[in-house]
């Protein structure tokens, strides 16, 4: 008895432990069916980035990397496949390049030589979301905004040669902070001398019908952890850049309606606009791929790179004036199996389990409605319904007239939208 009983107390726990989870296995699960190919001079959502020399732009479009000469010219692709590499930041040493990347199965925290080659992870998350990659001026560490599951974007630090990761800042100050409580940074950039680090903050996380303003840029002294908030922009404050020379700081706004840039002296605290109309920026949204695009300071600081419609720019800081940089880039996708599957629902009738827009005769005795894009008419109460119309076009809305001897409706296809009338016994369509 005594030995059943010692098994029972050890064997209990063994039984009730979960079965291990299969290994998942390296790589993206969807294998590439089909590619699609095409040359453009245009791309939404470019960010970018410099080389210390100030000779090559990175940028990314459609998920892979791209080289330009700053002069412009035909865009080089770094890296291909199906993984989707984004938010690329060069190196000091300009030798390597740190961005985001799913190649792994899931966002992560990678670096690669500037050719592309030589991929290396360096945050091994198996549900990772990481955004806005930065380098730390002597290049060991790549400063990125990560976010855990079970809470908001923070600040960590990977060094370039490994290790789990050193976390910067916490989104919740203590374990029963409320949600609507906790911090999200995002967009952090290193000042030249190392001391300070510029993210941009705000409280919560995306939220219907907010109130301006949302985010700010906050910077922390990597000494003693103090944090102040340096901007008040009533249309909020986002992605910082600071000079290579570390007198200036552009970031984002919104007034009225558009996103533009500023730029503010750090010794005097003196702004005035950059770029007044670039592009839209995602406050209002949940800023996925941080609240506007990558851009960066030339390394003379006279000048910055950014996207906006659709093109590459240099706008000057001291004036504002901007220019394009014209490019080309020849983009080869591949996609995965197209997911569409012929399927025929046999004759005969079938069920319709949603009406819409059902409008009742002035006299109520007939009820005509549309359902599976087609109207249909129906006598009250327990008629049969039956077709109205007999057109291959996707009808909708119908409305009666005073008279209860018309039906209006609405129609819509490939070519565009129309608005109908008929009889109410179905003829004499208009």
């Amino acid at each position: 008895m005594i030995h059943r009983l010692l098994f029972c107390l050890v064997a209990l726990p063994l039984l009730a432990q979960d079965p291990k989870p299969p290994s998942r296995k390296p790589g993206l699960p969807l294998k590439a069916e089909r590619k699609i190919e095409f040359t453009t001079d245009e791309g939404t959502w470019l960010s970018l980035t410099l080389t210390p020399d100030g000779k090559t732009i990175i940028f990314e479009m459609l998920g892979h990397l791209y080289s330009l000469p700053v002069t412009g010219g035909e865009a080089k692709p770094l890296t291909t496949g199906m993984a989707f590499d984004s938010q690329p930041t060069v190196s000091p040493d300009g030798k390597r390049i740190a961005f985001v990347s799913d190649r792994d199965g899931s966002d992560n925290l990678w670096v690669c030589d500037l050719d592309g080659s030589e991929p290396k992870q360096l945050s091994k998350d198996p549900q990772g979301d990481f955004e806005s990659p930065s380098w730390t001026p002597d290049g060991d560490y790549v400063l990125v905004s990560r976010k855990p599951n079970n809470g908001l974007h923070e600040i960590w630090m990977y060094h370039t040669q490994g290790g789990s990761g050193v976390q910067v800042t916490k989104s919740s100050p203590t374990a029963t902070t409320p949600p609507q409580q906790r911090l999200r940074t995002v967009g952090v950039v290193a000042s030249p001398d190392g001391k300070y680090f510029y993210y941009a903050r705000r409280t919560g996380n995306f939220s219907y019908n907010t109130t301006f303003p949302i985010w700010q840029v906050v910077r922390r002294d990597r000494t003693t952890g103090d944090e102040d908030v340096i901007t008040s922009a009533p249309g909020s404050a986002f992605r910082p850049v600071i000079s290579p020379d570390g007198s200036k700081l552009v970031f984002g706004t919104r007034q009225d309606t558009e996103t533009g840039l500023r730029v503010r002296d750090l010794a005097t605290g003196e702004e005035k606009w950059l770029k007044y109309g670039v592009q839209r920026d995602d406050q209002e949204s949940a800023a996925t791929r941080d609240v506007l695009p990558g851009h960066a300071f030339t390394p003379d600081s006279r000048d910055i790179i950014v996207s906006y419609g659709g093109k590459i720019h240099r706008v000057q800081v001291s004036t504002g004036e901007a220019s394009d940089i014209p490019f080309t880039a020849k983009v080869s996708q591949d996609l995965g199996p197209e997911l569409k599957f012929a399927s025929r629902v046999e004759e005969g009738p079938v069920k319709a389990r949603l009406i819409q827009t059902p409008s009742e005769s002035p006299i109520g005795r007939q009820l005509v409605f549309s359902s599976l894009t087609h109207l249909y008419k129906v006598e009250t109460p327990g008629g049969k319904a039956i077709r109205v119309t007999s057109s291959n076009a996707r009808e909708f809305q119908p409305a009666w007239s005073p008279d209860g001897q018309w039906i209006a409706y609405v129609t819509w296809s490939d070519d565009g939208g129309d608005l109908w009338k008929l009889r109410a016994d179905g003829s004499g369509t208009r």
